[in-house]
């Protein structure tokens, strides 16, 4: 033993006068180099801990372990305060096979701690010297070893009640956080609160990172009581996040929340997180796929661009995706245009990330199994109506960017969004911004929605108009029965739709089981009020409502959102608003493991409960109970004037200068115990969580076809409310007759910015197929001429999609597109 330690005592002087200098690519230090930085501090720090197995081998590895109190980076297991090792730090040596295993494995460099300037050759760095030792901590180890997995992302690594970031991403969050930087041991580290993981996590992602979460996946009671309890915490990667894929517990948590109003913000977000996926093949044909995992739309689109790439530009433009995913062997004018628009934006938060995969993953005959594989795969049932394999009715050159999609989606565990068949639909240009800005758009205008679903569904109203004229007429049936009905539920259901939260995001997000305890209760709770609410109101509507989409909507929401209630039924509202899983459920007779165990906790509590009457005998004090210290529970407090009475055998925990504090033996084995059962509980809980939200996705179709029924009732309520406010008229649909006739039409932009001090002046406009054809616009500079171009394409757009127009009278045929051209920029159509 004395050998030993003065051994270990020789190389920590050596590790002292030398430096934490050049760490090579493949993590050796070389203990003879005298060109190290001698100003570095021991890059091992000493600690107690269990003495771990020394394999032979002329190359080492030192590691040092220590206890799992965070006094250093090996978190190893407590023996608990009266048995810790005092024989000082213990060597564990790994083989050089074991090294060289390290060595090939490592293809990254992180930043050194000590900072010395001198750096290794590569063949140098290569081969293995005897002299070279590498000293790193088995956190460290750890970390390197799923950095090497996972070399795009910037780790966000649990330690207790911290998450730390290590090397090159603990310099990156410092910049980017404002958090403090320095060296410990091997790497520069920093570390964030556990409880303000989301915070941080959303900032380093809307700057553009990818971010990944490494939680600890074992338990301290549990580990000690294992075969493992001499090695280190296990660790995984528990999610990733990115633009795009902001779906998750960890970056939308409800911490506090003590009523519903309390909580309406918590799935707000609704900007619309768009992924577009872009490949191009041969002829300039390039295709798209834009899907939103945290909604589940989804839109397709496959078209030919010219010289100058303007479709892209103008589709990248309009549905401004937060993120881009392109192959790596993108054309070099393609690659130059994405990037501008990427590098546009003067912040950073704005910019547009891009994804750059393997080509691979696009070409054809890959993506098309991936597509097969994953809608053959029986363990991702969908039990939609209308389910089926999709790519049957996809273009060719599409089906390339859906297997990419996949692929991508996989990583995130966000792929199921793809199952929901139903939301494929074509691309259309979106009309909802002009300048960059909502405001002085036609979405602006039309946009009087109270739910962020509500505002997203009036967004594909607006940039996906109607072509069947059944469709068309029953909007404008409904937008006019609102105008004129006398219903007293029409204004109680859009008062329901007030300050509701953003349950479409919501129900996504229990779809992909990575919401919280407390967005569950509040989605649930909603839906569950909406369906009760909805229901009383069903003889009202029943009898005082005429128009088929009306009623039809009405009438099917309740029931559609009904199966919300017996969910929330079983739920302990108390302990889902606290994110208690362990007291979530009110009847166990579903969650048998559950009970088990909380049998277990109450049988080892009783017989704790019941050696006190032998203590009190031991003590000679009736009275005497059990205390809670500092998290310490069960103690036996004595006064030190009494502590001669105390047995032998007893453990002391703790003292102050009046009492001491105790746990005889039995307290010790059966606090132990109960320490693991509550952990084996919280396991036990998680795990009926996830299959609890399980079966809540299994009515996610349904549920979600609820919600979409009242983000529809929403936006009748919306145009409705515009047509009254700005004196509309309805449109008459002439199916089958190919005309623009507008009697005093009005821009819908231009008339609102103006107000009511300075009135549009209105214009009428002919057009008929077996008549007049075109028109010839003339006048000044600053005369309205391309004002009155978009004034006719407006009200055109606004016919179709079923609300009524700025004019004193409009008969308009079906159109299929709209096309423009101005000045020398190339023609473009709106379909």
């Amino acid at each position: 033993m004395h050998a030993n330690l003065s051994l270990l005592k020789s190389k920590s002087a050596k590790n002292k006068s030398s430096s934490q200098a050049s760490i090579s690519r493949f993590f050796t230090r070389q203990e003879g180099d005298k060109n190290a930085n001698k100003s570095g501090r021991n890059s091992a720090r000493p600690c107690l801990g269990a003495p771990g197995k020394v394999s032979s081998g002329r190359s080492r590895v030192e590691v040092y372990k220590g206890d799992a109190g965070g006094c250093c980076e090996c978190e190893l297991p407590h023996r608990g305060p009266t048995r810790r090792s005092e024989t000082g730090p213990v060597k564990t040596t790994v083989s050089e096979p074991s090294l060289n295993h390290l060595k090939r494995k490592a293809a990254f460099s992180f930043s050194q701690a000590g900072g010395g300037t001198g750096k290794k050759s590569a063949p140098e760095a290569g081969v293995p010297n005897k002299r070279t030792r590498s000293i790193y901590t088995p956190l460290e180890l750890q970390f390197m070893e799923i950095k090497e997995k996972h070399r795009d992302a910037l780790l966000c690594v649990e330690c207790g009640y911290k998450y730390r970031f290590f090397g090159d991403d603990a310099e990156t969050a410092a910049k980017e956080l404002n958090i403090f930087c320095h060296p410990d041991h091997n790497f520069m580290t920093a570390s964030i609160p556990a409880h303000r993981l989301f915070v941080h996590v959303r900032r380093l992602v809307s700057k553009g990172y990818k971010v990944g979460v490494v939680k600890q996946t074992e338990t301290t009671a549990i580990k000690a009581s294992g075969a493992t309890r001499s090695s280190l915490f296990t660790r995984e990667l528990s999610a990733l996040y990115t633009k795009s894929t902001l779906v998750g517990e960890d970056v939308n948590p409800l911490l506090k929340m003590g009523d519903l109003e309390e909580a309406e913000d918590v799935v707000q977000d609704s900007s619309s997180n768009y992924l577009m996926c872009v490949s191009e093949s041969w002829g300039r044909q390039s295709k798209e796929l834009v899907v939103q995992p945290s909604t589940g739309d989804l839109m397709v689109d496959c078209f030919k661009d010219g010289p100058s790439l303007s479709e892209l530009e103008s589709r990248v433009l309009k549905v401004q995706p937060v993120e881009i995913l392109v192959p790596c062997d993108l054309s070099e004018g393609t690659e130059r245009l994405l990037r501008n628009i990427a590098l546009a934006s003067v912040q950073t938060d704005d910019r547009i990330r891009i994804e750059r995969r393997d080509s691979q993953h696009f070409e054809f005959g890959e993506a098309m199994k991936t597509v097969k594989d994953f809608y053959a795969d029986p363990t991702r049932h969908c039990k939609e109506k209308d389910s089926y394999c999709p790519y049957v009715h996809l273009e060719r050159p599409v089906i390339s960017c859906l297997g990419a999609v996949i692929q991508y989606l996989t990583e995130f565990k966000l792929e199921r969004v793809l199952l929901c068949t139903s939301s494929f639909s074509s691309s259309a240009r979106p009309l909802f911004q002009t300048t960059g800005a909502v405001r002085g758009s036609l979405l602006w205008v039309l946009d009087h929605t109270q739910t962020p679903f509500g505002r997203r569904m009036m967004k594909k109203w607006v940039t996906q108009p109607l072509t069947s004229a059944l469709e068309i007429q029953a909007r404008q049936d409904a937008v006019a029965e609102i105008l004129a009905s006398g219903s007293t539920a029409l204004p109680t259901v859009r008062t329901l739709l007030q300050r509701l939260p953003d349950l479409e995001r919501g129900i996504c997000s229990i779809y992909h089981k990575k919401c919280s305890t407390q967005e569950f209760y509040l989605i649930s709770s909603v839906l569950a009020r909406l369906s009760a609410e909805l229901q009383t109101l069903l003889p009202a509507m029943q009898s005082q409502l005429c128009c088929s989409l009306l009623r039809g909507l009405l009438l099917e929401t309740p029931s559609l959102l009904a199966p919300a209630q017996g969910f929330l039924r079983v739920l302990n509202e108390s302990a889902a608003k606290k994110g208690s899983k362990t007291e979530l459920f009110t009847d166990l007779s579903d969650f048998p493991a559950i009970q088990e165990r909380k049998d277990e906790m109450q049988a080892v509590l009783a017989e704790i409960l019941s050696h006190r009457t032998e203590i009190r005998q031991t003590l000679r004090n009736p009275s005497l109970d059990y205390v809670t210290v500092s998290g310490q529970e069960f103690l036996i407090e004595v006064k030190n004037s009494m502590s001669s009475t105390v047995p032998a055998n007893w453990v002391k925990i703790n003292s102050t200068k009046v009492v001491g504090r105790y746990h005889t033996p039995f307290i010790v084995g059966k606090y132990k115990r109960l320490q693991q059962l509550r952990e084996q509980l919280v396991i036990d809980c998680g795990r009926e969580w996830v299959n609890f939200l399980h079966r809540f996705g299994e009515h996610y179709y349904i549920l979600r076809k609820g919600v979409c029924h009242l983000a529809t009732l929403d936006c009748l309520f919306s145009l409705a409310q515009v047509a009254k406010d700005n004196n509309y008229c309805r449109p008459e649909l002439s199916d089958g007759k190919q005309q623009i006739v507008i009697r005093e039409g009005r821009h819908p932009v231009i008339d609102v910015l103006l107000g009511e001090n300075d009135q549009y002046v209105p214009n009428d406009t002919g057009l008929q197929g077996d008549g007049k054809r075109a028109m010839i616009i003339t006048g000044p500079n600053m005369g309205g001429k391309s004002s009155y171009i978009r004034q006719v394409a407006l009200i055109t757009i606004m016919a179709q999609m079923g609300s009524f127009v700025p004019a004193r009278q409009a008969s308009i045929g079906i159109m299929d597109g709209i096309y423009t051209r101005y000045s020398n920029h190339p023609a473009s159509h709106i379909r």
